[in-house]
């Protein structure tokens, strides 16, 4: 199929240790208290991408639309705020897997209202953003486990989560994190 997107099988973790060349986030100097704003201001962005009248088109046929990477943001915002909970409820915190890409279709992301998805997305950020917010110094440290052996405590997946909407932002506009987050 001409228009399948080649699936992302990269291991992201490597942002925890230096910064994105593409997107130039540096994840490691995000602080766990400030989560919860970028969030929203990200949620915020992500509302004014959706408004764009070429927001299904994607740039090329193997690459998501803006549309696409919305719900994947979106998603991506439910997910996190999931396995949040599951790092601050349980002692070494178990998370299942989850095939972002074989989501995209069977959830059909590109034929997705972009309204609907713009109120879904600012509604999950809202709810991780106000996860985040509430989350104390003494549970930074608090752990859960990928299902491919990725550990991550809460202070490092706080971190690994922001690099992906701020990265996707950047796929769809070209907008760099030192300029996302100081607006």
């Amino acid at each position: 199929m001409s228009d399948a997107i080649v699936p992302d099988t990269k291991d992201w973790t490597w942002v925890l240790g230096r910064a994105c060349p593409e997107c130039g986030l540096d994840a490691s100097t995000v602080a766990v208290a400030d989560v919860a704003g970028i969030v929203r201001a990200n949620a915020a962005r992500w509302v004014e991408v959706l408004a764009r009248p070429d927001v299904a088109t994607r740039p090329a046929p193997a690459v998501w639309s803006p549309l696409e990477y919305a719900c994947h943001v979106r998603d991506v915002f439910t997910l996190f705020d999931e396995r949040l909970h599951l790092m601050l409820d349980e002692d070494d915190a178990r998370f299942a897997n989850w095939d972002q890409d074989v989501t995209a279709v069977e959830e059909r992301y590109g034929e997705q209202d972009p309204a609907a998805v713009a109120d879904a997305l600012v509604a999950a950020g809202e709810r991780l953003a106000t996860s985040f917010a509430a989350v104390t110094p003494d549970q930074h440290a608090r752990t859960g486990l990928r299902s491919d052996g990725s550990q991550f405590t809460v202070t490092t997946f706080a971190q690994y989560l922001v690099h992906d909407p701020v990265h996707h932002v950047w796929d769809v506009t070209g907008e760099t994190a030192p300029a996302q987050l100081s607006s």
